[in-house]
């Protein structure tokens, strides 16, 4: 009896420590600390990287922040992008968090007469790309300076409200861990503007705050949703018995529940996300997502009637027999089975017992059937007239289409300041009632993107409204008629990016909910393409995008698709596009795919393309038809509304065909030397139960493998980076020196084998040493996710895919040619790439244009901060131009402008008769010819030469 005891407790013990634990606020901290210290030390922090859009796009908006004075003033909070701010009614914006830890945003506030920022950091959505956050910050300069004001722990915030008349008053709804419990959540007060807080209701450690709402004249009746949801990898819950309305008549110092059982308001486990909206002290209006499954609607099969999936699910196989067959191809064709799956085939096979009538409802259904085609009631109108005390529900009717399966991404409401008859409900569409919630009309247009999450009304200019979404921002002055589209900031959520080879290389992308897009890099981000018509950036495709590939022989062949396996291959020649996603066969179970789902094209073979569910499919003919080359190569998948079990990643290696590489979301690697025939697991020395985000067969190394892991979905925010030198078979440890924070991607350069770069989810780095040790890279990049990266070989540009900020770029050429000792060099000066001469130079096409500049940057390294002596010389020793450059230890760039400075002018002109012309902007460029430059300090002298042809 004892030893059983004995046995169990070691058993709930290793139970315990097999369970991934979500990061201490300690270790947040101490993470955000290194992270600032390695930024100010990086050799690379003088590198700038290139932003080169897209913003036609934009990104999700979370909130919004208007001057009650003068609303062309407002603040946009992107859920991933930052806080911008505008001064012109949204036709240019300024970011102004650039310099904060964080760009993961969940609410704002504004104390307008002092001119106080706060932020609540960690989107509120809830999706599966809300990033956590780091708790409150504040500004009273408009960004200049970010003031960290605590609950560093909280991780996503649902609401601020600012007591209008004492701005150190604040009330916080913190909505808490998304993928964990915790104890940091419930609604929180300061009265000190930020020192110290109190947490005023708490209701347990899976429900947290989501809304606030007060009355406009009066601070001391607030109102706070509360939502309870658990979200897993595999599963996501969002509603229980914690989710409901509180009441506090004391400025939030003590709550009631005011959505009893004998309120009028639901309550129970459907009861979901709440969204509130107060008009005066008496009425309140509440929109829920209520997760209670419809009444079942009866139906017979009878002649005339549509088939539809779930008939199948209670039909015999007599009555599936006397089908007529017009009905069931009907059916079929309208539902995606393959050709081959026809009346006369499936009857066959069902006659012969090979498969029953319910296998067709089950070929349709899989783990997101579950989240998305679920029969809820969805959202739901509440008015209360006496202060909370009762509720009714406004709406007779389903709310069809607006929240469908998944409100919790949802659950907004908002009352017209001027009328409580006129309500606006945030949704997949922006719905707007007249009669006080009983009916609803869309006032949504063509140029107003779907998924909406702020909502700003104007109570001194009726119809004049600024609405937030997925697409950006959009505003109209008529109610909805007519909206103008303003998308200046580049803010861009992508998953996936990739390049061409093409003169100038374009760059492709899939963003969230903003589709597919390609672009040569040499785009510009700025409003010429109004005048033109046409913007650089071309939508390929719409949904959420994903990942893309390029046929290297062919670069109008592209193929890619949206979430869940859902791919295509382009022509983008003829528009051409043909559906390629494998299919299981009937009676199977159906196959697992991804939210990002991998693809990839063969090195060897660019007609081999290899596609990954819970299984790894190779087509070898462009995606025509598909053989499974594994068995399932995750744990299996769990129970849950989530699809779990997937393929992630997949790298073959180009030192062979065949040898290939699948990552997991369940944490395993697989390795197959002979094209798929033979599997072996290589992740059983590793952490268990991550998300592998990246597997990358090296470019320079057969036996080489590197891994990310990634443990977001647990909310642990350790850095996971590994590789092997042998398959697999063992692993090393290479990211244990870089702060705390989630690992997205990694690239080995293709010409440096000790040259890597990573991507986590707040920011970019890179070792010069193969991951011995690892430099920060910040110049022009703000502290945001980093999602994928890609080298162009041929110009040697690392491209930066962010999920909240577009794409970045950066020449690495200098990065690629690091030979030597870091510690011991004291100068070395890079090679300058030659330059063609413009008579242009220094001019403009009129005397209002902006004149056309060259400049050519010089890259050097030094082990030690100093000061170096610059010359720019002809080949015969005539010194052209001089200067200093203050370097900081490491890479520093000299930007040289190819101009002459009046001394060296002077000099030239003595030895050399010629005429030298002046440009317009007074300077005087240098002639066609080969020049040196010399850099001298720290004990060296060392020379480049280039040429102005």
């Amino acid at each position: 009896m004892n030893r059983f005891y004995l046995l169990f407790a070691l058993f709930l013990t290793t139970l315990v420590q097999a369970q991934l634990r979500s990061t201490s606020e300690e270790k947040t901290i101490e993470a955000l600390q290194l992270k600032a210290k390695l930024d100010s030390t990086s050799l690379l922090k003088n590198l700038k990287l290139q932003n080169i859009g897209p913003s036609i796009m934009s990104g999700r908006v979370v909130d919004l922040a208007v001057n009650p004075a003068d609303p062309t003033e407002f603040y946009v909070a992107y859920a991933s992008g930052g806080l911008w701010h505008t001064t012109d009614n949204g036709i240019s914006f300024t970011p102004i968090m650039d310099n904060s830890p964080t760009q993961n945003l969940g609410d704002i506030a504004v104390h307008w007469p002092t001119r106080t920022i706060w932020v609540g950091t960690g989107e509120n959505n809830a999706s599966r790309s809300s990033y956590a956050g780091i708790g409150l910050l504040k500004t009273t300069d408009n960004g200049k300076n970010w003031d960290f004001a605590g609950l560093a722990d909280s991780h996503h915030i649902g609401r601020i409200l600012i007591n209008p008349n004492n701005p150190n008053h604040v009330v916080v709804g913190v909505t808490g861990h998304l993928y964990s419990t915790n104890d940091q959540r419930g609604v929180y007060s300061t009265k000190d503007g930020g020192k110290t807080w109190n947490r005023t209701l708490f209701i347990n450690d899976q429900t947290g705050i989501i809304d606030l709402a007060s009355a406009s004249n009066n601070f001391n009746v607030l109102y706070a949703a509360a939502w309870q949801k658990d979200r897993k990898a595999w599963n996501f819950d969002g509603n229980g018995t914690g989710s409901g309305i509180y009441k506090s008549t004391d400025a939030g110092e003590n709550w009631e529940l005011v959505s009893t059982a004998n309120s009028g308001f639901p309550t129970g486990n459907g009861v979901g996300r709440i969204g509130l909206s107060v008009y005066n002290d008496s009425i309140v209006y509440a929109v829920l997502d209520n997760q209670n499954r419809r009444e079942k609607e009866l139906k017979t099969v009878v002649d005339g009637d549509k088939l539809v999936k779930d008939d199948f699910k209670t039909m015999n196989k007599r009555s599936f027999l006397k089908l007529d067959n017009k009905k069931l191809n009907t059916f079929l064709k309208t539902n995606g089975f393959q050709e081959k799956y026809r009346a006369e085939n499936v009857k066959a096979l069902v006659r012969d017992d090979v498969v029953e009538p319910i296998d067709l409802a089950k070929y349709l259904e899989d783990a997101n059937s579950l989240l998305f085609d679920t029969p809820v009631i969805g959202a739901e109108v509440y008015k209360s007239t006496n202060a909370g005390k009762t509720w009714v529900k406004t709406n007779t009717d389903y709310i069809d289409d607006l929240f469908y399966s998944y409100g919790y991404y949802f659950a907004q409401v908002n009352v017209d300041p001027n009328n409580p008859d006129v309500i606006y409900l945030a949704g997949v569409p922006l719905i707007q009632s007249k009669d006080g919630g009983k009916t609803f009309e869309s006032i949504d247009k063509n140029n107003v993107h779907s998924d909406h999450h702020a909502l700003w009304i104007n109570r001194n200019k009726p119809g004049h409204l600024i609405n937030g979404n997925d697409g950006g921002i959009n505003i109209t002055y008529n109610d909805g008629k007519v909206w103008s589209k303003n998308n200046a900031p580049s803010v861009g959520q992508f998953y996936a990016i990739a390049v061409d080879n093409e003169q100038p290389y374009n760059v492709y992308g899939g963003l969230q909910d903003n589709g597919v897009w390609k672009a040569p890099h040499t785009s510009e981000n700025n409003n010429d393409w109004l005048a033109s018509g046409k913007n650089p950036w071309e939508m390929l495709m719409g949904g959420d995008g994903m990942q893309v590939e390029i046929d290297a022989r062919n670069t109008n062949i592209v193929y890619t698709g949206f979430q869940f396996g859902n791919y295509f291959r382009l022509n983008l020649e003829t528009g051409d596009r043909k559906y390629i996603q494998p299919k299981h066969e009937l009676g199977e179970a159906p196959y697992r795919f991804n939210w990002q789902t991998p693809i990839r094209l063969s090195h060897h073979n660019q007609d081999i393309l290899y596609l990954g569910s819970n299984k790894l499919h190779r087509s070898m003919d462009k995606g025509e038809t598909w053989t499974s080359i594994s068995d399932d190569l995750t744990r299996g998948g769990k129970k849950g509304n989530v699809a779990y079990g997937t393929i992630t990643t997949i790298s073959e290696s180009p030192f062979q065909f065949g040898l290939l590489y699948v990552g997991t979301d369940d944490g395993l690697i697989h390795v197959s030397k002979d094209g798929g025939a033979n599997w072996t697991n290589v992740a059983n020395p590793l952490p268990k139960d991550l998300w592998v985000t990246e597997i990358m067969a090296s470019k320079h190394k057969k036996e080489r493998v590197y891994a990310t892991l990634n443990g977001y979905r647990w909310d642990n925010f350790t850095t996971y980076i590994y590789v092997s030198d042998d398959y697999g078979l063992s692993w090393k440890n290479i990211g244990e020196t870089l702060p705390l924070s989630p690992v997205n991607a990694i690239v080995e350069d293709p010409v440096n084998e000790s040259l890597l770069f990573v991507g986590t989810d707040n920011g970019l780095y890179a070792s010069l040493d193969a991951g011995n040790h690892w430099q920060s890279i910040t110049n022009g990049l703000p502290n945001v996710a980093v999602h994928d990266l890609v080298i162009q070989k041929r110009d040697k540009h690392l491209v930066v895919g962010t999920h909240g900020r577009s794409i970045y770029k950066l020449n690495i050429a200098s990065l690629q040619k690091v030979d030597f000792d870091l510690n011991r060099e004291s100068l070395k000066l890079f090679d300058v790439a030659d330059i063609k001469h413009s008579k242009r130079w220094g001019n403009s096409w009129s005397s209002w244009g902006t004149p056309n500049t060259p400049g050519l940057n010089v890259d050097l390294y030094t082990n030690t901060e100093t000061t170096f002596k610059t010359k720019i010389k002809t080949t015969d020793g005539i010194v052209v131009s001089a200067g200093e450059l203050n370097a900081d230890k490491g890479f520093n760039t000299l930007h040289y402008d190819v101009a002459f400075d009046k001394e060296g002018k002077a000099n030239y002109l003595s030895k050399n008769k010629t005429k030298l012309e002046t440009a317009k902007n007074g300077k005087t460029y240098l002639p066609k010819g080969e020049y040196i430059i010399e850099v001298s300090g720290n004990g060296a002298t060392k020379s480049t030469n280039f040429k102005i042809e």
